[in-house]
């Protein structure tokens, strides 16, 4: 898999994937501070990255424009609902989670991933 992380995603989330042998690319590489959100997502899909993100409006970005909206039609996002300390430690318990729902998107037409992970629960949507 390869991964880009939103501005304000800690760095030991990427380490978990990093960890796992997945591409990790850092807001900091391909995007300038304060970037809005459509210019986000549009990077981690000209990557061809899961877009990982703590922001609320990411959520919404891949609900409402996602489905309706071609340009954000390939948007996969891995929503995280979780407070930032626990973070890493919750993505790589939902790894092999991710992992899976990752399998079964990359063999699939519509190629897109939509996780929420929260403190206490995983959210799917296929």
């Amino acid at each position: 898999m390869k991964l880009f992380l939103d501005e304000g995603v800690p760095k030991s989330v990427g380490l978990s994937f990093e960890e796992r042998g997945h591409q990790v690319i850092h807001f900091s590489d391909a995007a300038e501070p304060g970037s809005p959100d459509p210019l986000v997502a549009t990077i981690s899909m000209e990557n061809d990255a899961i877009l990982v993100a703590l922001d609320g409006d990411m959520r919404k970005i891949a609900q409402q424009r996602g489905v309706s909206q071609r340009r954000y039609r390939r948007l996969s996002l891995i929503k995280l609902s979780c407070r930032e300390t626990i973070a890493a430690r919750r993505v790589a318990a939902a790894m092999s989670l991710i992992e899976h729902e990752w399998a079964l998107a990359d063999a699939s037409s519509s190629r897109r991933v939509f996780i929420e992970i929260g403190d206490s629960f995983i959210r799917t949507l296929r």
